[in-house]
């Protein structure tokens, strides 16, 4: 059994993979300063409900792209499950150059997308993961991270939109029907919907030109369904894009101790 916990600036997901399956996924809101027993607490009555306890735990894999909550992340795992985790970054070999000018500032949740998409998908691939940053990566045809771009996600986009405009209001993300808002609501809706795929679309396109070679693009991360339909610049909506790359990156891992 596999706990493998991967931690965005948003959200930290907990799932359990027996050997064969991912038999269970919980998400919890990312909090910094989060101890080690709260998230122990909280997992405990979440994997009862499951039938599964603890001791079932037999390795940990751990992702996070928030430095100050690694520390309770790697107590919970001694303290709870008697194991030292592997950490992208720190103890875990990805199988994959790391293409940029300074390699150690790579986002540990864009490595692991790198591989989950490389060992899904043929060829060159852009990577656009849409959570509290949206991310374009641009992953090698032999798997490597060549780099790529980093914009404001869509919920922090409309967060600052509220935050400093005093008459705008604070409206949930839709897929409006008319480019053209009729009202306030609508409007700021059409404007960041629309504004997003129009930032979408051109980042492929000009992402593609400057690569210089046809182009897998694959999209994740939590608000990546919100443009299923919208575009045809998206070859394929994968879900299980991250955790993949972590359970790769653990059997990779382990069979490179091995030899």
């Amino acid at each position: 059994m596999l706990l493998a916990i991967e931690q965005g600036n948003t959200n930290t997901l907990f799932a359990i993979h027996d050997g064969t399956d991912w038999i269970a996924q919980w998400r919890v809101a990312t909090e910094s300063t989060r101890t080690a027993d709260e998230y122990a607490a909280w997992l405990y009555q979440l994997m009862q409900m499951q039938g599964l306890d603890f001791k079932s735990i037999d390795d940990c894999i751990i992702s996070s792209v928030v430095p100050q909550s690694l520390f309770n992340l790697r107590k919970l795992a001694h303290r709870y499950f008697n194991r030292h985790p592997y950490v992208i970054g720190e103890n875990t070999h990805l199988g994959i150059g790391i293409r940029i000018d300074k390699p150690r500032e790579a986002g540990a949740d864009r490595l692991v997308n790198a591989v989950g998409g490389h060992i899904a998908y043929e060829g060159a691939l852009i990577i656009i993961d849409s959570g509290t940053a949206t991310t374009f990566d641009v992953v090698a045809a032999d798997g490597g991270y060549e780099g790529g771009a980093i914009a404001p996600g869509i919920n922090l986009s409309l967060q600052a939109l509220h935050q400093a405009a005093a008459k705008l209001p604070r409206i949930a993300i839709e897929k409006p029907a008319k480019r053209i808002g009729k009202d306030t609501v609508s409007a700021m809706q059409s404007g960041i919907f629309w504004g997003y795929i129009g930032l979408i679309e051109y980042m492929i396109a000009s992402i593609t030109a400057e690569y210089g070679q046809k182009m897998t693009v694959i999209a994740t991360g939590g608000v990546a369904s919100l443009f299923e339909g919208a575009t045809d610049s998206i070859d394929h909506f994968d879900h299980d894009l991250t955790l993949r790359g972590l359970l790769e990156i653990y059997k990779r891992t382990l069979a490179r101790a091995a030899s």
